[in-house]
């Protein structure tokens, strides 16, 4: 990611765990990023962006998988999750970076974070939400 030309932020129960909180199971790690960003970094590692899953609950306009690392990593860009309003564009209004072993990482503030996985509203994001406290 040191190459992206735009922000990126790890979510869900990886930035959780980067925040210090007990994320509970985290078996892989999510990223947010521009398409552009997408399209550049995801053939330097040899993974095909492709137009995002269509889960019922969330969608991403490009969404690629890497399994090269112990944990594989989700990228997806335009990352949307469904509301009782609709689909809601997930795009994070703060930047917080953490780092580890010399290697910024950005993640959503606490606060941001926690009103995140609340309104995804899945009860694993609720728990992880409850220990961000």
């Amino acid at each position: 990611m040191a190459t992206a030309h735009d922000p990126w932020w790890v979510i869900a129960s990886a930035a959780v765990a980067l925040h210090g909180a007990d994320a509970g199971p985290v078996s892989d790690i999510d990223v947010l990023l521009s398409a552009g960003d997408a399209g550049r970094i995801l053939p330097t590692i040899g993974v095909t962006a492709l137009p995002g899953d269509r889960h019922p609950d969330f969608r991403s306009d490009v969404f690629g998988r890497w399994h090269g690392p112990a944990l594989s990593v989700e990228f997806m860009a335009d990352f949307h999750y469904r509301s009782a309003a609709g689909w809601v564009r997930v795009q994070p209004a703060t930047r917080q970076c953490i780092e580890i072993a010399g290697v910024a990482l950005f993640v959503p503030a606490r606060a941001e974070l926690r009103r995140l996985l609340v309104a995804f509203g899945r009860p694993k994001d609720l728990e992880r939400a409850r220990a961000l406290g």
